[in-house]
């Protein structure tokens, strides 16, 4: 049986990710290309962490929606990033962004998932 992560546990894995990230730009090579990506995925990679704490602090489920939907894109975001600096090997730790690519996609996964249940509620709630 499937356990339902509650938004505690999202948001820690969150910053757990965006931790993840942070060390693994640190350790990118010294060139101009490493470093225009490692300048992307620090800030794509750390923003759904930031983002989601907004959404909790959402004004409305609309708003709530909005920042759940920032937050995916640039989870999409850090996904191809992270793929452009594996095929390029733009990295010291392959393990370090191969966990990443594992983490971004089962993020994204839960994010789309938590977007579409949240319009499906709004449209239940506009219906009664």
């Amino acid at each position: 049986m499937e356990e339902k992560m509650n938004k505690y546990d999202l948001e820690e894995r969150l910053i757990a990710f965006a931790v993840l990230i942070v060390e693994l730009v640190a350790e990118m090579p010294d060139s101009r290309i490493a470093n225009h990506l490692a300048g992307q995925l620090l800030r794509s990679g750390t923003s759904p962490a930031l983002n989601y704490g907004e959404a909790q602090a959402s004004e409305s489920r609309r708003d709530f929606i909005h920042k759940m939907k920032v937050a995916l894109k640039e989870l999409r975001e850090s996904n191809i990033c992270l793929k452009i600096i594996y095929r390029t090997h733009c990295y010291k730790s392959k393990d370090k962004v191969e966990r990443a690519l594992t983490e971004t996609s089962e993020l994204v996964s839960i994010f789309v998932k938590s977007v579409k249940t949240a319009i499906q509620n709004v449209a239940k709630a506009s219906s009664n």
